[in-house]
Order: structure tokens, then C-alpha cells, then sequence
């Protein structure tokens, strides 16, 4: 990982070229209380080094986000010369193609990066709208290298460009022991199965009546969050179980530094960012082996899979970081160590190459 002086000097030279102005359009909603999105992370970086960067959208409605891109889109032609537009499945899908339409209509190049596990699952209901927008693209990224293999039949081209980390912001401590503290930290939707990670908690609870579960994530209105209460108290874990909402991303390192394992339980992922996180941080790390994670995480080297929507086994993954000698301190060690390869210091120059080549398409 490269000092902030010797990334200083490796962007000293990209930052004297002419860079235009870029048109970053996503979900920039942290300022609501949602959690903070890749996309805001990229857009402050990208002007951190020069780049002149207009963002689309931060209205919380759906529908009044949505109008806010596509007029954003027209009645800024003439200040940006490419844009970004981040692209997910479902109704998300609709607004990247209204967008990309505008663009089109300008003239302007524009890049799309590809989110979401359930994304390959859209394509195959809608392959010919998911063709067109790619092939409209100047270019096609995505964090995931699962959608990478997915997609390349239809964009040969498609860039693997993976989220970027700023490292410092996560201080590491190296479990060598662990407690049966867990910690989970995503959305609280059914994608993301939190109803699983309270069936982890019953299971260890026969063997540690004092686990303990964290739970932090916003509540996305699906009922997810009041069916995890519900649940914790039908299952008799509700003392071990702690729920705390959306918190900053200022504070998740702070969160995760509290406990000693981190469970991610979610039915689909393209890269997993609160799984990045945790392992920055140093804790060990038991994850389902959907969408990206498996291609992103080694099991028994940086942390431990297990099939989607299996509590026992998750628990069972559990039991051994809590008692198999050295396992702990392995993972702990390896997963910082992945970790330290997303930093930004590493990404964005990848990126800002990307742009840069890009807006000269059309």
C-alpha cells in the first residue's frame, strides 16, 4: 500500500493533464441518513485530484431522484464532457436507461459500472434492454469479478475496477483469541437475509448462552428490521441481540472495532463493501459464498464460506474461530492483508486512466 506522499507523487503527473469535468450519476444519499454509496466516495476522490465533478442524485424519493438525474443530465450538457453512471437491477435498471437516453442525446461518452448480485438474474428476463445500454456504453466497469464473467459475452471489453478503501480510516487489531461477540453490518432488507444472522445466534447460544449479536444497517421498510425483533424473541436470544440502525460511515470502523467476528449473511453480492471493512479492521470474517465473495475471499486462508441461507453451518464456522488454535490470528492477518490492496491509493489511478481515455469517445 503506497504512503499518502508516494501517492501524491504517483497522481503528481495525471493531475497536471487536462481533466474534464465528469457527470457522477448514483444514489449520493448518505446526507439523508442512508448509507454512504460508492459513488460519493469516488466522486470525493476524483476531486481531491483535480477533477471537476458534478453529482446526480441526493433527493431521498425515488421518483423525485429519479427526475433529478434526467434533468440534471440536460440542464448541465454543457458543463460536463463524460459521465459515470452507476447501474443496478429492477426499477434502478429503468433509471440508468432514462439517463443513458439523455446522455445519448447530448452527445456525451458516458461509462456504466455494473452493481449487484441479483443483476446476472435481470439479464436473463431482460436480455435485450440489458444489451443495448451495454453495448451504448463508452466503456463498462464493475467492482464485482462475478459480473465481470457474467457480462464479458456481451461487453468483451468490460473493466474489473474494485470499490475503493481508504485503509487509514480502519485501525487494525490482530484477534488472536476471539469471544463469541459477532457483529453484522448491511442494509436490513431480505437480500441481505438478516433474519439468518438471529438463527446464528440461537444456534450458538446451546453452546454460549452469552453470545452476543451487533446488528447495524438502516432499515430499508421491507419489514426485515420487525421481523428480527420478532424472531429474537421467539427464539429467546433477544438479551444477546443489539440493534443500532444507520450509523455514519465515519463511525463503522469504531462499531467494528467493539467486537471479534464478523458475519455477512446475504442471498446476493457483487463486492461485499461491509465485508471489506470488517476485514480492514481485522476480524475475522464468515461469509455466505454467494455472487462475488467467493471470487474475492479464500476460504480457511482469508475467511471461512458457507452456503447462502445456512445458519448451522455459519454457527459451525463460528465454533471454529472460537476454538481451533490459530485459525483466528490466520484469518485476522490474511483479511487485513486483502484488504490493504482495494486502497484507493491503488484504485483511483485506475479510474482516473479509465475517464480519461473515455472522454474522448463519443
Amino acid at each position: 500500500m503506497l504512503t499518502e506522499p508516494e501517492f501524491a507523487r504517483q497522481t503528481s503527473g495525471s493531475a497536471r493533464r487536462v481533466k474534464p469535468t465528469i457527470l457522477l450519476v448514483g444514489n449520493f444519499l448518505s446526507g439523508s441518513g442512508f448509507n454512504r454509496g460508492v459513488c460519493e466516495d469516488l466522486a470525493e476522490r476524483l476531486a481531491q485530484v483535480g477533477w471537476p465533478v458534478i453529482t446526480t442524485s441526493k433527493k431521498p424519493v425515488r421518483p423525485a431522484r429519479l427526475l433529478d438525474m434526467v434533468w440534471t443530465a440536460w440542464r448541465r450538457r454543457n458543463e460536463y464532457r463524460l459521465a459515470q453512471v452507476d447501474v443496478y437491477s429492477g426499477p434502478s435498471f429503468l433509471w440508468a436507461e432514462a439517463v443513458c437516453a439523455v446522455l445519448r442525446r447530448a452527445g456525451k461518452p458516458y461509462v456504466l459500472t455494473l452493481h449487484g448480485g441479483a443483476l446476472p438474474d435481470f439479464a436473463r428476463r431482460w436480455p435485450g434492454r440489458v444489451r443495448r445500454l451495454l453495448h451504448s456504453a463508452a466503456a463498462v466497469t464493475t467492482p464485482s469479478r462475478y459480473l465481470r464473467e457474467f457480462f464479458l459475452p456481451i461487453r468483451p471489453d468490460m473493466r474489473y475496477l474494485p470499490n475503493g478503501l481508504s485503509i487509514s480510516a480502519y485501525r487494525f487489531y490482530l484477534r488472536r483469541t476471539c469471544q463469541p461477540s459477532l457483529i453484522w453490518l448491511r442494509a436490513f432488507h431480505q437480500i441481505y437475509q438478516p433474519s439468518m444472522a438471529v438463527k446464528v445466534l440461537a444456534a450458538l447460544y446451546r453452546q454460549y448462552p452469552g453470545a452476543r449479536l451487533l446488528m447495524i444497517g438502516p432499515d430499508k421498510g421491507d419489514g426485515s428490521w420487525q421481523f428480527v425483533q420478532r424472531l429474537a424473541g421467539s427464539l429467546g436470544v433477544a438479551e444477546g441481540l443489539q440493534l443500532v440502525g444507520a450509523v455514519p460511515k465515519a463511525a463503522v470502523s469504531q462499531w467494528l472495532e467493539q467486537e471479534d467476528i464478523f458475519i455477512n449473511t446475504s442471498r446476493f453480492d457483487s463486492f461485499g463493501v461491509s465485508v471489506m471493512e470488517a476485514a480492514a479492521c481485522g476480524l475475522p470474517v464468515v461469509t455466505t459464498a454467494v455472487g462475488e465473495l467467493p471470487y474475492l475471499w479464500q476460504h480457511e486462508v482469508d475467511a471461512l464460506l458457507v452456503p447462502a441461507e445456512d445458519p448451522e453451518a455459519m454457527a459451525g464456522a463460528v465454533r471454529r474461530i472460537l476454538t481451533q488454535p490459530g485459525l483466528a490470528e490466520r484469518l485476522s492477518r490474511n483479511a487485513r492483508k486483502k484488504a490493504e490492496a482495494f486502497d484507493w491509493s491503488v484504485v483511483l489511478p485506475q479510474w482516473e486512466e479509465l475517464l480519461l481515455s473515455a472522454s474522448g469517445k463519443r
